[in-house]
């Protein structure tokens, strides 16, 4: 970037933070995620980092928080409350290591140690003890002063009123602790349910019904809120040597300590750290975003002093975000197998709960127009598991002018044809159905997981045999001989064996992949599967009429035409003929009947499955007759979550649809 665009970059992102620092800190609102506001303060430190002639003294990354509440009276910190510099890399904390050594003498860089602990999504607070009571109890406000809310902390049972004062060295008057005010999971689901009885909106995260509730001038709210809280860092000098022997003085002094907490002698352990509390993180009962990483040694830690509104010997090594800002660089379009015309975002590469990402789908023209999107904006990207992200929200206050407005093509972009948009739709189309790029994409579709399954086929071999005219439908993979693929570049004689056979070993299927693979539109996995439970077998569903198609659970009239249409039509049946001929074979499937307890009730996964795959539990809820949707709606009755779960946990919280964990699903379906 040159030095004109970051210096005005740098000054929008400014801006857009303490536009949103101030909404979270002061008045507890929320208008994008913590991890798009995360990604925002990174990209500004980064500039900043390489600009350094920009850093100013009223930039966000020098400051710790919001204003103090007119409506508490304030308190001075004895000592500056100050908040941590974020990392999310292994580069990052390398970075960070590197950055400190460079400060201290060979000795003392070569035997730096840490403390780990976890990153709780709660409220900072302050605690002062007088001759062993608590006195007063504070938020961090703007770090230098913060809000009295003594009385809202006093109904935490985890807070001690007294210290456990005969630990403490004679002479030792004050006692100043900080630690941080949580809520836990099921708590903060129960009061977003409180909330829609209510009528009220829910609350967007653990965090803001924590500072939102020790906030309150009633502390009897405070205290129905059931709140918790850990301490985590001892301000009072007892002569401690590192931070680890500051937690166990805690401790002795009756304060609550997370026992997940960890010394670390390396960076090495720190990672390994890091990846253990990830995959524990959905199994802890309170939410956390990372890791704090603490420079163990006292004296090395106040050697290393403050930058800004941050310590150099302390960061928050945070998760992959699970939502990020980027700039959409330009749109192009993707023609599905049934022409749908799909607007995809070209970003500029981020990374994304651990991946790289450079697309994101836009669904249709009604969604940009929706979302206000040009060309050359900033935009909130989130991603869930594996799926393509989407454009969540545009941040239209970081524009320069320079945006060009979105139009959409008339013609197709792959074969010139007029695009045609039906009524009562969203989605443009291309009509002609010789279309090479609907070709193209329906041998994905017919090859993926979901329906034929041919491992080692994948879309670039099949794009090769394509050119080569080598096959024109998915039945001629069928036919294929081996000095066919062996006249494909890079192909020896040994991988064409392979593939030969993995395409040859694939001639038999279900009924159900085998329905889903025919990419009739309207007709997804669950639809394929409830027609084969119906109907049995492939001949009956091509003699079902209209009325008969719709006695199959959730297939309404749209559906129904859509399938009546696609058995209709000549070159369909010509195409079900060459795939006998090639010598496809449908298997029948036996569809047990005996118990059918989860009868009525819908189920959507999400996240990793440790004990089987997501296929065999989709089989399994199908088997005791519950219903399989790809989303979460207000008609879920069950959120399955698995290890990194994706956006749909958030939107079953928004719903209120209960959340399960795989060793409760077990329990469910045994």
């Amino acid at each position: 970037m040159k030095k004109d665009e970051a210096e005005k970059r740098i000054e929008k992102l400014k801006k857009t933070i303490s536009h949103h620092r101030y909404l979270y800190h002061v008045l507890d609102k929320q208008e994008i995620s913590d991890s798009a506001l995360d990604f925002l303060k990174k990209e500004l430190f980064d500039l900043e980092q390489q600009f350094p002639e920009f850093i100013t003294s009223d930039s966000p990354s020098q400051r710790v928080g919001g204003k103090p509440s007119a409506k508490f009276e304030k308190i001075n910190h004895p000592v500056p409350m100050v908040s941590l510099n974020d990392t999310f890399s292994e580069k990052d904390m390398n970075d960070w290591l590197e950055r400190i050594s460079k400060l201290l003498a060979p000795e003392e860089s070569s035997h730096i140690d840490f403390f780990c602990e976890l990153k709780i999504d709660g409220l900072a607070i302050e605690l002062i003890y007088k001759d062993g009571i608590l006195e007063t109890g504070s938020t961090r406000g703007d770090g230098l002063i913060g809000e009295n809310i003594t009385q809202n902390l006093k109904t935490i049972e985890a807070i001690p009123l007294r210290t456990e004062s005969e630990y403490l060295e004679s002479g030792v008057k004050n006692l100043v602790v900080r630690g941080e005010v949580f809520i836990y999971k099921k708590e903060f689901e129960k009061i977003n349910e409180e909330q829609k009885k209510k009528g009220l909106s829910a609350f967007a995260n653990p965090r803001n019904v924590a500072a939102g509730s020790v906030r309150q001038l009633d502390p009897k709210i405070t205290a129905s809120r059931r709140l918790d809280s850990y301490a985590y860092e001892l301000i009072t000098d007892l002569g401690s040597k590192t931070h680890e022997e500051k937690h166990d003085l805690l401790k002795k002094f009756g304060f609550k300590i997370n026992s997940h907490n960890k010394h670390c002698k390396n960076m090495k352990e720190v990672f390994e750290f890091h990846n253990h509390v990830q995959k524990l993180r959905e199994r802890l009962p309170y939410e956390i975003d990372g890791i704090v990483v603490i420079v163990n040694n006292n004296k090395i830690f106040e050697k290393l002093g403050t930058v800004g509104k941050a310590p150099r010997g302390a960061v928050a090594y945070k998760f992959p975000f699970k939502q990020a800002t980027t700039i959409i660089e330009g749109i192009k379009f993707q023609i599905g197998r049934t022409g749908a015309i799909t607007p995809v975002a070209i970003l500029k590469p981020v990374e994304i709960g651990g991946t790289i990402v450079s697309r994101a789908t836009l669904h249709n023209e009604d969604e940009i127009k929706k979302l206000g999107i040009k060309i050359g904006d900033t935009a909130i990207v989130g991603r869930a598991g594996d799926v393509i992200p989407d454009v969540i929200k545009v941040l239209p206050e970081m524009r320069t002018g320079k945006e060009k407005p979105f139009r959409m093509p008339e013609k197709c972009p792959a074969c010139g044809e007029k695009l045609v948009k039906p009524e009562n739709e969203v989605i443009w189309r291309c009509p002609n159905k010789k279309c090479f790029a609907q070709r193209q994409r329906y041998f994905y579709y017919f090859i993926s997981k979901k329906a034929f399954n041919i491992v080692g086929l994948g879309p670039k071999i099949v794009d090769r045999l394509l050119e080569k005219g080598l096959i024109s439908d998915p039945a001629d993979l069928f036919k294929l001989a081996e000095g066919d693929i062996l006249s494909l570049e890079r192909f020896a004689e040994k991988s064409a064996g392979n593939l030969l056979k993995a395409i040859q070993g694939k001639k038999d299927i279900s009924l159900p992949k085998f329905i889903y693979a025919l990419g009739i539109r309207n007709v997804g996995e669950e639809t394929a599967h409830d027609l084969a439970e119906h109907f049995v077998s492939l001949n009956e569903i091509k003699k079902a009429n209209l009325e008969d198609l719709q006695k199959v659970k959730d297939i309404g009239p749209i559906v129904a035409k859509s399938i009546r249409n696609w058995f209709s039509e000549q070159k369909n049946s010509d195409f079900l003929k060459k795939l006998k001929e090639a010598g496809v074979k449908v298997t029948k499937e036996k569809f047990k009947t005996e118990e059918k307890r989860l009868a009525g009730l819908t189920f959507v996964l999400t996240g990793e499955l440790g004990t089987m795959s997501r296929d065999k539990a989709k089989a399994k809820i199908r088997e005791l007759g519950g219903n399989i949707s790809e989303s979460v709606s207000q008609k879920t009755n069950f959120l399955v979550t698995g290890k990194k779960p994706g956006s749909k946990l958030a939107k079953a919280r928004e719903f209120g649809v209960k959340t399960i964990e795989e060793e409760g699903f077990l329990k469910l379906i045994q």
